[in-house]
């Protein structure tokens, strides 16, 4: 059954393409407007960097969570999964892990080559993706119990904005702060290995969260 649902996203992703590229498109734009508007100066470039790529990451990331669970709802298919006998959490698990792969890896992908305009160096690029290969699934791990509270609920949008963005913060502070603490030369293990952490525990426990506001939601 966890094999299923996870096919069956990575399905409809592939059906429906506009719903994948419109976070990439929309982190591609956020990310290329920066060097414009600030200026060409290449110190103030480097500085502001790290920091705007995550954040292109983080709001790119808020666009695909109301659709997380919303269409399984709509169609009856979240109903479906709540009487499974395989447990809610491990379905939520292949839910998120497929929404990682058709819209978070894409952006940590592409993060490099949009950082070149900043003119971040390869040990800089490097630190910037390893970071962002470990904070992107964390996104979608913290953003998936917010979606599955607000499920439903008119302006859950919005409610999902306010009570993710405050979960975002330390992903944010941590990511931008590795690449930071590189570029400086006092190295960025620490900040990774505290990304990395964040992420085993969120891997642990947010899908069971996650299950237990669908629930909540569907009551």
């Amino acid at each position: 059954m966890i094999v299923q649902v996870f096919r069956r996203e990575l399905l409809l992703a592939w059906r429906r393409p506009g719903d994948t590229l419109l976070p990439l498109a929309f982190f591609v734009i956020v990310g290329s407007l920066f060097p414009l508007g600030v200026g060409a100066e290449p110190a103030l470039l480097h500085a502001i960097g790290p920091g705007v790529v995550w954040i292109a990451a983080v709001l790119a990331t808020l666009l695909g969570l109301p659709r997380l669970f919303a269409a399984d709802q709509h169609s009856g298919a979240l109903e479906q999964l709540l009487l499974s006998p395989t447990p809610l959490a491990l379905l939520v698990g292949a839910k998120i892990t497929a929404q990682w792969l058709t819209c978070g890896l894409p952006l940590a992908l592409a993060a490099p080559v949009l950082a070149l305009a900043f003119g971040l160096n390869f040990a800089d690029l490097a630190v910037l993706l390893a970071g962002l290969l470990l904070g992107t699934p964390l996104l979608y791990l913290l953003g998936a119990i917010s979606a599955a509270l607000t499920l439903g609920l008119r302006g859950g949008g919005a409610l999902l904005g306010l009570l993710v963005l405050p979960l975002y913060v330390p992903v944010l502070i941590f990511g931008a702060g590795a690449v930071q603490a590189a570029a400086q030369g006092f190295g960025a293990g620490a900040n990774l290995s505290l990304l990395a952490a964040m992420l085993v525990l969120a891997t642990v426990f947010a899908p069971w969260a996650a299950a237990a506001a669908l629930r909540i939601s569907l009551d």
